[in-house]
């Protein structure tokens, strides 16, 4: 047995502790917001933070995730950077980000994490972090101001 503790609530899962992180939230738990997309860990649509930092849940094994508090998508307005998370969801909203929408979740949780590192990043460190974060659909420009609101937003 594993036990996943994930948006404030604990989780035991009859699962290989090999298994990917994402699977596990996305198969077993039921929380579908994390996306799978490259399964190597380098477009950043499965992001989801353990603790306070952004991670890769496609490449990360749910062992290493054990004993740590696990916040996705649907729980990132009331996870350890909810106030942060809230902040960034609502700029998003604001500014009309989301395109075709696929990588946002992974964009909103990579965007949380670098604003409770860096609460007031220039352009250069935006898009350093955000790096890692493809959107297909290349709303870079929107994510970029979204990140700058959400960061006025908590001043």
């Amino acid at each position: 047995m594993i036990e996943l503790r994930v948006n404030g609530e604990t989780h035991r899962l009859n699962i290989d502790p090999q298994m990917p992180l994402l699977w596990a939230l996305r198969e077993h738990v039921g929380l579908t917001g994390t996306k799978y997309g490259c399964g190597i860990g380098q477009c950043g649509a499965c992001t989801v933070h353990l603790g306070t930092a952004a991670v890769r849940s496609c490449s990360l094994p749910v062992s290493a995730a054990v004993g740590q508090e696990i916040t996705t998508i649907e729980g990132v307005a009331g996870g350890p950077l909810g106030k942060t998370g809230t902040a960034v969801q609502q700029a998003w909203l604001d500014l009309d980000v989301v395109q075709c929408g696929f990588c946002q979740s992974g964009q909103i949780m990579q965007a949380a994490a670098l604003l409770a590192a860096d609460p007031r990043p220039d352009d250069a460190a935006i898009d350093t972090d955000m790096a890692g974060n493809i959107c297909r659909c290349a709303t870079y420009a929107r994510i970029r101001k979204a990140i700058h609101k959400a960061a006025e937003a908590l001043a």
